[in-house]
Parts: structure tokens; sequence; C-alpha cells
């Protein structure tokens, strides 16, 4: 059983930046695709961002929504244990609970592909 503590939201101002972390319990974290999902009040828990294996196993690649390209950066540094999502130039719209997720599929953008839920950390965007 893998458990993820998410950590790092809070109040920031339109335009501002904020870092997330979520550490893993598991020692095999290395291996998983990890994720960052959020959820805005009313909606649908949505994909953001994810950062997986390559095939051969050498390298790590990672792939964002949209909405967050070129604002979002997903990364992990696995002698911690723990993954990170640099959020620059936020705004209004990212408010949201983020939660990080451990799955095994690559590249999955699907809620059902994540075995392993984190609670959660509120991020609020507003001046």
């Amino acid at each position: 059983q893998v458990q993820l503590v998410e950590s790092g939201g809070g109040l920031v101002q339109p335009g501002g930046s904020l870092r997330l972390s979520c550490a893993a319990s598991e020692r095999t974290f290395s291996t998983y695709t990890m994720a960052w999902f959020r959820q805005a009040p009313g909606k649908e828990r949505e994909f953001v961002a994810a950062i997986s294996l390559s095939g051969d196993i050498t390298y790590y690649t990672t792939y964002y929504t949209d909405s967050v390209k070129g604002r979002f950066t997903i990364s992990r540094d696995n002698a911690k244990n723990t993954m990170y999502l640099q959020m620059n130039t936020l705004k209004p719209e990212d408010t949201a609970v983020y939660y990080c997720a451990a799955g095994f599929s690559p590249r999955a953008v699907a809620t059902t592909s994540y075995h392993y839920w984190g609670q959660g950390t509120q991020v609020t965007v507003s001046s």
C-alpha cells in the first residue's frame, strides 16, 4: 500500500507561484507513474500532469493538460521519494484541490488508471 501526502498549497494572487510536493511511502517509488490531478468545486477531478518511465526504463517523460502547458512543471526526486509540481503564472481558474496519484500505466490521464491517491491540498488563486 503506497501512502501519498501532499503539501504546499495555499492562497496566492493571480500571476503568482506555488510549488506542491507529494511524498510517497513506497521504496519502489521510482517505478511508478506519478501524476497530479485537481478538482474544483462542482467539477469532476481532472488530469493536470504526469511523469513516467520511458519504455526502455532509461529516462522519464512528462505530459500536461493543455491549460497548464508552459506554466506548470512536474518533476520527481527518487532519492527523496517525492514528486513536485511547480506552478507559475497562476490564474483564478487554477483554483482547486490538487491531488497526487500513483499508478502503473505510462501516459495515463484517467483517474481510473491510478491506484493510490493523496488526501489533497487546496490551491486558491485570488486577489
